[in-house]
């Protein structure tokens, strides 16, 4: 192949011009939040957990002292089942002994907890366990705080929901800014 045949090869490719990538449209933009547990979800069940709630509410089902010298790891249940699981258990090394003679009443609180019979065997790992979140004194979102008693009256007879918050915001930024003088 000479020179010359290059060329023409080169020139052939160069009048064509490449397809610009397109992103394939998935519909409208949803927000982030409505994205987030399905990320969690998927995740959490690699890892072993079918529902992640046992995760977040573990000081509710096995009481704030517990919850904070143990925590799940994961449940695994023979295949295709979803009964009769192994849950795995992280514990503080000083707690293993008092969290064994417990694993009878955990798995009855974590059973309670689901509804059937999820977990039938309590695996125990000793390792660190990080404490639970402190659930603090949360305080009230703006819209629960008190509107002044003067302008209160007025925004009850507004019908549109959005227009009543938004005056209802304005409103007590109009209030604090009073009361800060």
């Amino acid at each position: 192949m000479g020179f010359a045949s290059m060329e023409r090869d080169g020139e052939k490719k160069k009048g064509v011009k490449p397809k610009a990538y397109e992103r394939p449209r998935g519909g409208p933009a949803r927000p982030v939040a409505e994205l987030v547990p399905q990320i969690g979800r998927a995740a959490f069940r690699r890892f072993g957990f079918v529902q992640s709630s046992v995760v977040t509410r573990w000081p509710e089902i096995v009481g704030p002292h517990h919850a904070q010298v143990c925590s799940p790891e994961a449940i695994r249940f023979p295949p295709g089942e979803k009964n009769e699981g192994i849950l795995q258990l992280v514990v503080l090394p000083a707690h293993a002994p008092l969290i064994q003679h417990l694993i009878p009443e955990i798995m009855e609180r974590v059973n309670r907890f689901f509804g059937y019979k999820a977990v039938a065997r309590v695996k125990l790992r000793q390792g660190a366990v990080k404490p639970p979140r402190a659930q603090g004194a949360r305080t009230a979102p703006p819209s629960l705080k008190p509107i002044p008693m003067e302008l209160g009256d007025s925004l009850r007879d507004i019908g549109d929901p959005e227009l009543r918050a938004v005056l209802e915001s304005l409103a007590r930024s109009l209030g604090e800014r009073e009361g800060s003088e």
